[in-house]
């Protein structure tokens, strides 16, 4: 994989595995990479806090071939946690809802991410953004589907009168192809660091090591990981 020297990206980096791994990916095809991560009051806002040892410790173990990895973002999108009455923003049950989709849904939350996403960039003359949407192996989030994406590039390059490209390499893979893809690029070194430094449990819980990594082991964030470990594991063994 060799990164382009023409182009620069900025990637929504949470500090979970997906964004880690998306981040991986950016560094190894950007010359220059920066990332934006987001607070909104979140009960995994311990996700927050997992950022700065990835962002430390990423860019030396990819060796010698990646992207300079420039400036950290952080917003405050508080108002999300304001307006959203959901199990990631407050103390309440992660259950479905009647409108089928997930309690853990805040509603507009990555189409707001993506839109300061974009003003960022577009400030930094940054043409490429990088989530890790997925909707082949995701809790049930419409705005995490490709059509939704799709919509969001062609609203922000309208309004915004430019040329983004929204990158997803996760969009069409599941959780065992997402640990393939970190082990691809940077080895059981780069797995390794997903496992300890990384966070995805809804809970925020920190305290109980898995294999996979940290978590509780029971909400739909860490079954995911958790299968997603199991099913990556099992298939280099057999």
């Amino acid at each position: 994989m060799h990164h382009n020297e023409q182009q620069r990206a900025l990637v929504l980096f949470s500090g979970g595995q997906d964004s880690t791994t998306c981040l991986a990916w950016a560094l190894k095809r950007f010359a220059h990479v920066e990332t934006v991560g987001f607070d909104y009051g979140q009960r995994h806002n311990v996700e927050m806090s997992c950022r700065a040892p990835v962002l430390e410790k990423l860019p030396p173990l990819l060796g010698n071939d990646h992207g300079a990895l420039g400036d950290d973002h952080v917003v405050d999108a508080g108002v999300l946690g304001a307006l959203s009455d959901t199990a990631l923003t407050r103390d309440a049950e992660i259950r479905m809802t009647d409108s089928g989709s997930p309690s853990t849904f805040v509603p507009g939350r990555n189409i707001l991410f993506l839109t300061l996403a974009a003003a960022i960039a577009y400030r930094r003359s940054i043409r490429n953004i990088v989530l890790g949407v997925c909707e082949t192996d995701y809790s049930g989030y419409p705005d995490c589907r490709d059509d939704t994406i799709k919509a969001m590039q062609a609203a922000l390059n309208l309004g915004m009168e430019t040329d983004f490209v929204l990158h997803t390499p996760l969009m069409w893979i599941d959780k065992a192809d997402t640990w393939s893809m970190a082990e691809e690029i940077g080895g059981e070194a780069f797995i390794n660091l997903i496992r300890e430094e990384t966070h995805t449990c809804y809970l925020g819980e920190r305290d109980i090591r898995h294999e996979w990594g940290y978590g509780c082991g029971t909400c739909p964030a860490c079954e995911l990981r958790m299968r997603g470990y199991e099913k990556f594991r099992s298939g280099k063994q057999s």
